[in-house]
């Protein structure tokens, strides 16, 4: 595979064989973010766990303490006074049947987030193979089905992130912007390790952090050594 002249320049500035502290590694990501625009930061963590069993599942969300400096767009599904309750928090859009009509024959995404009220998840529930795949399905584990759609709406804004497991057993997540700096990208770091070390699964055995890998978008990854992250 080609790189570009920028990912050469920025793979000089490490070791791609050694395993980093947290701080170090960041430091080496925020110097290779060397693209013309603010790039992501991501964060990719590899568990000790077989996702196929329910028992071994890790998923949850949490607000990240610098958000991720992103503008996130939220569609509430909703009716009544709890509608007229999410326009007022500031959703951007709000429905019922007429927005499952919009994104099943107009192939409606204009957003990133989906919050529903339980009443309506039999409603949003004929989604399910659109939402699904995209990840944007409401579930009362990342909190966006709920009655409380006013704190909902508020944590996707500012900055609630949902972590789960892919097929590989491993958790891909934003820790926000380059521009963020070393000390919020720290800051945002500590705070998803410590909500995943928290969801350990009590079925997982051996050692449950087994790699984790930072990088911007365009940027080559840097190793975090796992046996420095708790375990």
């Amino acid at each position: 595979m080609r790189r570009g002249k920028n990912y050469t320049e920025s793979a000089k500035l490490y070791d791609r064989t050694k395993l980093h502290d947290v701080d170090e590694a960041i430091d080496i990501m925020l110097k290779t973010a060397k693209a013309k625009f603010d790039e992501t930061v991501e964060v990719h963590v590899k568990l000790g766990v077989d996702s196929r069993h329910a028992d071994q599942q890790v998923r949850g969300a949490l607000v990240l303490p610098h958000g991720t400096g992103k503008k996130i767009r939220v569609l509430v599904f909703a009716k009544g006074d709890k509608a007229e309750e999410a326009k007022a928090a500031g959703a951007d859009y709000v429905g019922a049947e007429d927005m499952v009509q919009k994104i099943t024959s107009e192939n409606f995404f204009d957003y990133e987030v989906v919050i529903a009220t339980p009443d309506m998840m039999g409603l949003v529930g004929r989604l399910g193979r659109i939402l699904g795949p995209k990840g944007l399905m409401p579930n009362p584990k990342a909190g966006t089905v709920t009655m409380d759609v006013t704190k909902a709406i508020n944590d996707s804004k500012a900055g609630r992130i949902e972590y789960r497991l892919d097929k590989t057993n491993i958790i891909h997540c934003p820790l926000g912007k380059a521009s963020f700096g070393q000390e919020k990208i720290m800051e945002n770091f500590n705070a998803l390790l410590g909500a995943i070390v928290r969801a350990k699964p009590a079925a997982a055995k051996g050692q449950y952090i087994r790699s984790c890998v930072i990088a911007s978008t365009m940027g080559p990854g840097i190793k975090v050594n796992p046996a420095k992250l708790s375990n």
